[in-house]
């Protein structure tokens, strides 16, 4: 069974919680005025810490997206309708962990 890139993100959120990180650290998902979203994930005490990253994608339909990691933060932001093209690149990001 397929699971939805938000019960991926979910799930790694979970793991990631140790009764300490995420009371300094976590995953935030906001709008922006351009308009669009952005997810930021904090790497920083997880197995993905160092783990770095960078892509940008336009396409013709007028979506974007764009995908950064410096190995400390995930960020990634996203026209209004690619919410969940962006989590799956997170969870692309974080695999094999939890793919």
């Amino acid at each position: 069974m397929i699971q939805s890139g938000l019960k991926v993100l979910q799930q790694w959120y979970a793991a990631a919680c140790d009764g300490d990180w995420e009371h300094s650290y976590g995953i935030r998902i906001e709008t922006t005025d351009n308009p669009g979203w952005i997810l930021s994930v904090d790497l920083i005490g997880t197995s993905l810490r160092g783990r770095t990253c960078e892509s940008e994608e336009q396409c013709a339909d007028g979506s974007w997206m764009s995908t950064k990691s410096d190995g400390i933060e995930f960020v990634a932001a996203c026209d209004p309708s690619s919410l969940e093209r962006v989590i799956g690149n997170f969870i692309e990001f974080a695999a094999p962990e939890f793919v």
